[in-house]
């Protein structure tokens, strides 16, 4: 990794790229600090939260407990993007844009989840503004007025900034900038696990506790690493054939397929899907956690993600959907970035064939099945490595690991994805110069 890094540094073009989203990180932390207008500072809690608000405060790297323009992250994009998705299952011409995948189509799609962000960030923004009335010199219409477009005109710049990180920059813009809000968050809970050791007195059982703690967090990023590069290789050979007076092809190649070919974006979905009941039903009901009725028991579902106060029937229940959602957007994200009938016609038309197999309807059925066995295998991954720390804390070991699998297979997922792109960025850049 390190040699990846000191080659991009050496490569003009790939610094530009790594320096220019260093560039848009430090402004989107910059925004973390930025409060929206009219907040009584001697009234806001910028402490620790838990349950929904602490997922949603770690998700944002601390805006979210500062209320600060960035508060409600890019959590409004994920979700439009989710819907949109969803909606091209059972809307015709949606589904047509979305299966055709060219440039135009793809445009339309962006601009159609931009139009929705933009609804659920306004009404986002003004259930956040009803649940800390309270912390405004003024509240009022002109005060909500201004703080809503302030959440608003926040999440359209964090659109902005991971579109120009994807495009101009390295690696998922999106993605990138959950990983930095999550990095940001590593102080306090390293600060949290030395407090358990050397807290009033020091305490050898707690000790050993945070030693198994930090054992159990580096045998899992050993996991994640292990499964993020294994992959599968298809044998591919081509033909020899004439082309004018030289014969060409004859070549044997591969296909490398992931196990967890499509990333940390199904834990990224699921999350916020999971996540996103409590929101609501915490915006519109701030005291929904201390009643009860059929909404008490779906905000406890819903916040067992991030929570290890609710009771273990809903965290077993919330583990369930969660590897259902999973596995879920596992299938749905691998199968929009690999189509098995667009290889197999690219083999045929190419002279190739997968030895054993026959071409075309043949090599597609065996490439779905191939794909079908490695998501199911990444996916299932995924989700239990997500779901352990959340049924782990319900045991008394003396720390909060809810959210933890999750936020480790993002921080390294995201990591993995960057070291990847940056390594190819420099290889692309060495062949170019070499053949100019």
């Amino acid at each position: 990794m390190f040699n990846t890094i000191k080659n991009a540094l050496k490569t003009p073009d790939v610094r530009k790229r790594l320096l220019f989203t260093l560039l848009l990180i430090v402004v989107f932390r910059l925004g973390c600090f930025i409060s929206v207008p009219g907040i009584d500072p001697s009234l806001l809690q910028t402490g620790e939260s838990d349950g929904i608000k602490g997922l949603i405060n770690l998700l944002t790297g601390g805006a979210f407990t500062r209320l600060s323009i960035f508060a409600m992250s890019i959590t409004p994009y994920i979700t439009a993007s989710i819907v949109i998705q969803l909606l091209g299952m059972v809307i015709p011409a949606l589904e047509k844009l979305t299966k055709e995948g060219g440039e135009l189509e793809r445009a339309k799609i962006n601009r159609y989840t931009k139009i929705l962000t933009l609804f659920l960030s306004l009404a986002e923004g003004i259930g956040i503004y009803l649940m800390y009335r309270s912390v405004f010199v003024n509240p009022g219409p002109l005060t909500g007025f201004l703080v809503v477009l302030s959440f608003m005109t926040g999440t359209a710049i964090l659109m902005w900034l991971g579109e120009q990180i994807t495009s101009k920059g390295i690696g998922n813009g999106i993605s990138m900038l959950i990983f930095v809000g999550i990095i940001a968050g590593l102080g306090n809970g390293a600060r949290s696990l030395y407090n358990t050791v050397f807290g009033s007195t020091f305490d050898t059982k707690n000790l050993l506790l945070v030693l198994g703690i930090i054992l159990g967090i580096v045998l899992l990023i050993a996991a994640v690493v292990f499964v993020q590069q294994a992959e599968r290789r298809i044998p591919v050979q081509y033909s020899k054939k004439v082309v004018g007076r030289k014969m060409v092809g004859g070549q044997n190649t591969h296909i490398p397929l992931k196990l967890a070919m499509a990333g940390v974006m199904p834990i990224i979905f699921a999350s916020s899907f999971m996540t996103f009941p409590a929101m609501v039903l915490q915006l519109i009901n701030p005291n929904i956690a201390s009643q009860s009725g059929f909404w008490h028991v779906i905000y406890n579902v819903s916040i067992a993600t991030s929570s290890s106060d609710v009771s273990i029937k809903y965290t077993i229940a919330n583990a369930i959907i969660y590897l259902i959602l999973i596995v879920g957007f596992t299938f749905f994200y691998t199968y929009a970035t690999f189509n098995p009938a667009e290889i197999s016609s690219s083999i045929k038309k190419n002279g190739g064939f997968i030895p054993g197999i026959r071409t075309g309807k043949s090599t597609t059925e065996y490439l779905s099945s191939v794909i079908t066995k490695l998501t199911v295998f990444g996916g299932l991954f995924l989700a239990i490595i997500a779901i352990i720390p959340m049924l782990f804390s319900h045991f008394p070991i003396g720390a909060n690991l809810a959210f933890g699998g999750t936020s480790i297979l993002i921080v390294v997922g995201v990591a993995l994805e960057t070291v990847q792109q940056l390594e190819s960025q420099v290889v692309m850049k060495h062949y170019k110069g070499f053949l100019e």
